[in-house]
């Protein structure tokens, strides 16, 4: 607790050189503004990314054929190979832990051929052969009508769930899709539903909307595909990691297409769950790189703060000499001078938090105003209890830079102090 007279001093002591308080300011208010505006970005950029997984299946692979890269049981290398749909009860039989295996077969797509009709519009879109749970296994808002279900696959009707880009690209505007037929392949599809896939603002959101899902029994059956299967995508259960069963799964697939134990090329996959976790070091290793950047920054304030204070306190040898011969004990001498530390660290450090704030504030309210959803950035912003340990930072600094000044007020002694022009 202090009087008033002490804080009227401080103030008085501090705006003696307003000039020389305020430039000596701004390492510190620089170095806090840095430090939360680095996490505040990097946060933005995270939540940015795990919008786009939103909704997905995380803990998942894709995976499919490729040319065999050793000869095995009398076969040559560089054979070809196809997944069959017993391949995927296999899967199911003989690896624990996984909680969907889905097959796919696919048509057409970006660049390719006009493969989808409807009246005199036509298009190139991706087409995939599927069953239901690919919608739990990737994101996706069914906007009008509905998905795919099991008595699509049991009865393998000829339906089709279309994205909001092949509805525009098809379809007038404003004209309902639901219960019409498109022409894929020459073979008739009636539209049962539209979706709307979640981006996270990768490079081909836009063509994330032009894909078209059918019954995969129907696929096979309407493009001959028999028992192929193109390639699956593979969804562990929460308590295992798909990166831990993958050899499993290709070990599976190895023996039943004869294929070398040892041939790592002959199984393509995609491991999502191994690239998400790549993701989330990545922010781990921003945000160490913004703690250092920042830490330092505010480290070079909090030198100049101390600098500052060793010369405050030689302007003040007369008026410590003077209040030492008066009786002022040397803890009140070394108390006066960390707290004028302190107060001019705290607030350095709050007037960099409050700038920082109101740049947040206003960023996120441009974010707000505007469509962000195919952007990789999203709400910047910063943990309270960061904060709170920044305050802590700055007063533990606060005391650190007064503490080398207020052991040389100390120790003037009061006949040299008075002595002293």
């Amino acid at each position: 607790m202090f009087s008033r007279d002490k804080w009227n001093e401080i103030i008085e002591s501090l705006s003696a050189n307003w000039f020389r308080t305020v430039m000596t300011s701004l390492g510190v208010l620089w170095g806090i503004f840095l430090l939360v505006i680095l996490l505040a970005a990097g946060k933005g950029m995270q939540n940015g990314i795990m919008r786009g997984f939103s909704g997905m299946a995380s803990n998942s692979m894709f995976m499919w054929t490729q040319t065999t890269s050793k000869s095995y049981k009398g076969m040559p290398k560089g054979r070809r190979y196809n997944f069959k749909i017993g391949d995927v009860q296999a899967i199911k039989d003989n690896v624990n832990g996984l909680r969907f295996v889905s097959p796919r077969n696919q048509l057409g797509g970006f660049g390719g051929n006009n493969n989808v009709i409807r009246g005199l519009k036509s298009g190139a879109f991706n087409v995939y052969g599927d069953y239901p749970e690919i919608i739990q296994q990737q994101p996706m808002d069914v906007t009008s009508g509905r998905f795919l279900n099991y008595n699509d696959i049991k009865e393998k009707r000829k339906v089709a769930i279309i994205g909001e880009g092949v509805k525009n690209s098809l379809y007038d505007y404003d004209e309902s899709a639901l219960g019409s037929y498109i022409k894929i392949n020459g073979v008739n599809f009636q539209v049962i539903g539209t979706y709307r896939k979640k981006s996270g603002g990768g490079g081909n959101s836009e063509e994330d909307q032009k894909e078209i899902y059918v019954p995969f029994t129907s696929f096979s059956q309407a493009f001959n595909m028999g028992e192929i299967v193109g390639w699956m995508a593979i969804t562990a259960k929460d308590d295992y990691s798909i990166t831990n069963l993958k050899s499993e799964i290709f070990e599976v697939i190895k023996k039943r297409h004869d294929i070398h134990p040892e041939d790592d090329r002959a199984v393509g996959n995609f491991d999502l769950y191994q690239e998400f976790n790549k993701i989330t070091g990545l922010f781990t290793a921003l945000n160490a790189v913004a703690y250092f950047v920042g830490i330092l920054v505010l480290l070079s304030g909090v030198i100049g703060i101390s600098n500052i204070m060793l010369i405050v306190v030689k302007d003040r040898t007369s008026e410590i000499g003077v209040r030492r011969a008066l009786g002022a004990t040397p803890a009140s001498i070394r108390g006066q001078i960390l707290m004028e530390s302190v107060v001019l660290t705290i607030a350095s450090g709050m007037a960099g938090i409050i700038l920082a704030s109101l740049l947040l504030w206003s960023v996120n309210r441009f974010l707000d105003a505007n469509n962000t959803s195919d952007m990789m950035f999203a709400n910047p912003s910063v943990n309270v209890v960061v904060v709170i340990i920044a305050l802590l930072v700055l007063v533990i600094s606060g005391l650190l830079a007064g503490l080398i000044p207020a052991q040389n007020a100390i120790r003037i002694k009061p006949v040299d102090a008075l002595s002293a022009e």
